[in-house]
């Protein structure tokens, strides 16, 4: 049984968005997944793993760690064994893999993919745009996003969003709403791929139920009916026929997966 302050430990001598990742998506692989993360970036000390896993001993949790300075790998694999819980060197294996097969050393510095260069500033401002044109808050961001979004309420559109602008791919995305008319933006032309999410009516109806009860709203409230599940759907399946643009059913999809396509398809166009 998990408790919403169950947390898995994230340790890094960088920023830890590796083993953040990874353990993010172990989490979404189980059912009760009410499982927290807590991230400790740019760990230079022993005396800071020693903390650290002191914690994690008193809360009955696990680490992910992602440690380029030998002494602190050490450090960790040594603390660990002592308080007798689980450590999970997320990148040693591969590291060590690299070192047998090309006989090469990894450069001493932790984050190395985090040098201020060009591709880093490309995400901080796709990440900065992504949430300034979420949930169609500015149509302007309709005309100078890479990617536009459209879909109903609860089709991943805002997580899809910043997952790709982690990958420098400027996300706009707006929401449809029954009956509603299209904003003209969305038809000028502009450099840029729009993509429809559609779900299937049952699945869509299982995820707002659920989504009420976590507000502690009403499970019959209209956001919630099939009737206006099937109106909202009739309404997107209209925008997405008049603007001919490609359409991925996310019913049994990860943000990954989709990312994934949408990506693809943006190779082929």
């Amino acid at each position: 049984m998990t408790h919403n302050n169950t947390f898995i430990y994230v340790c890094s001598d960088a920023v830890g968005e590796t083993a953040e990742a990874v353990v993010q998506a172990t989490i979404r692989q189980f059912t009760n997944n009410e499982v927290g993360v807590k991230r400790y970036s740019h760990i230079q000390t022993e005396e800071e793993i020693e903390r650290i896993v002191k914690q994690v001993k008193m809360n009955h949790s696990f680490i992910a760690y992602t440690l380029v300075q030998p002494e602190l790998r050490a450090k960790m694999q040594q603390e660990a064994i002592r308080q007798d819980i689980r450590a999970v060197d997320v990148m040693g294996p591969m590291m060590q893999a690299y070192i047998d097969t090309f006989n090469s050393d990894p450069k001493p510095e932790p984050g190395q993919r985090q040098v201020l260069d060009e591709e880093y500033f490309k995400r901080i401002e796709a990440v900065e745009f992504a949430v300034k044109y979420d949930d169609g808050k500015d149509v302007k961001g309709l005309l100078l996003a890479d990617v536009v979004l459209i879909g109903v309420s609860r089709t991943s559109k805002t997580p899809l969003s910043i997952f790709l602008a982690h990958k420098g791919i400027k996300t706009a995305n707006l929401p449809i709403l029954p009956e509603m008319n299209p904003p003209e933006e969305l038809f000028e032309p502009a450099d840029r791929m729009v993509v429809g999410l559609t779900i299937d009516p049952g699945h869509l109806l299982k995820i707002r139920t659920e989504r009420l009860k976590t507000l502690g709203l009403p499970a019959q409230s209209r956001y919630a009916s099939m009737d206006q599940i099937k109106k909202e759907l009739k309404t997107a399946n209209n925008w997405m026929a008049q603007l001919n643009c490609p359409v991925i059913n996310v019913s049994d999809k990860s943000i990954e997966e989709t990312a994934g396509i949408i990506m693809k398809i943006r190779t082929e166009i």
